[in-house]
């Protein structure tokens, strides 16, 4: 069974339409487990209405009081009964027949440890941001590797909002780390690599599945250059913790140093194409994250 684990805080505006287009399949072994982080607006009410509306869904509704998404994620997975856990945005809305894709994907790669799929940004109330090229897709949480399956190389992993792992890699590994990713408002990240680097450390293979497709809502708030400045900061404190706590530091500095290289090379590429706003905005993404990384702990 596939238990899809839709995490959610204040999404009253899209969290139905979310459940709606992901129950709109022809596969039959799959739950949805909706997790309520702690929200504050409509959203409790909604999803207890929709469920009313149509009890034949295997959909469920939980409630987790403790702030972060990485335990709400982690209830997810202590409620779930499938064999496999798929993440989803609460904000996003698959392409397709999402659910079987997967499911044929996972009949095809039985070896697969853990998988993930292409996000494209739906700007819906505001216009395409003018800085967004294709090296900053990642502030939005947009990313396309092509119509091939492959696997995650390097230093890439699965985006978390359109990602998924078997519940007996999940048993090896633990859990993701509560102490890193977002907590209600904040910008914090982390957990998905460090979750990630755990399973590759086991030798689990990761894999792109290309028809695991959706698109995900970008309000207008994250089309600014104050998003970017917190978004960056928080990328800066994360990788800060995450690395101090793994022994992993220096190393990291190091990998900044390379980033500010190719930073500045972008800078100067974007600007003789006439797209200076481009370069600009990722020089000063990389001042962000440098500035916070260097940071003392309080």
């Amino acid at each position: 069974m596939i238990s899809v684990i839709v995490c959610t805080y204040n999404r009253e505006r899209y969290i139905v339409r979310c459940i709606e287009r992901l129950t709109d399949t022809a596969c039959r072994d799959y739950e949805v487990l909706v997790v309520d982080n702690n929200s504050t607006d409509g959203t409790a009410e909604l999803v207890r209405a929709f469920l009313k509306d149509r009890p034949e869904l295997p959909v469920r509704y939980f409630f987790e009081p403790a702030q972060g998404l990485s335990k709400a994620r982690n209830r997810g997975m202590k409620e779930a009964k499938g064999d496999v856990f798929v993440f989803l945005d609460d904000d996003a809305f698959v392409a397709g027949d999402y659910l079987s894709s997967i499911e044929a994907f996972l009949k095809k790669y039985p070896e697969v440890a853990a998988f993930g799929g292409p996000i494209e940004p739906l700007f819906e109330e505001c216009p395409r941001p003018k800085w967004l090229c294709h090296w900053s897709m990642g502030w939005v949480s947009a990313y396309d590797m092509g119509r091939k399956v492959r696997e995650f190389g390097g230093k890439a992993f699965p985006f978390g909002g359109n990602s998924g792992v078997r519940r007996e890699i999940v048993e090896k590994v633990g859990q993701f780390n509560p102490e890193l990713g977002r907590k209600g408002g904040n910008m914090d990240a982390g957990e998905e690599k460090d979750f990630y680097k755990r399973i590759r450390s086991l030798g689990g293979k990761i894999l792109y599945c290309p028809e695991m497709r959706i698109r995900h809502v970008i309000t207008a708030n994250r089309t600014t250059l104050e998003y970017v400045d917190r978004f960056a900061d928080g990328v800066g404190v994360s990788e800060r913790r995450r690395t101090k706590a793994d022994g992993t530091y220096t190393k990291r500095l190091l990998v900044e140093a390379v980033k500010w290289c190719a930073s500045i090379a972008l800078f100067f590429w974007y600007l003789i194409t006439f797209r200076p706003v481009c370069g600009a905005t990722l020089v000063r993404f990389r001042a962000h994250v440098t500035r916070k990384l260097l940071a003392s702990e309080r």
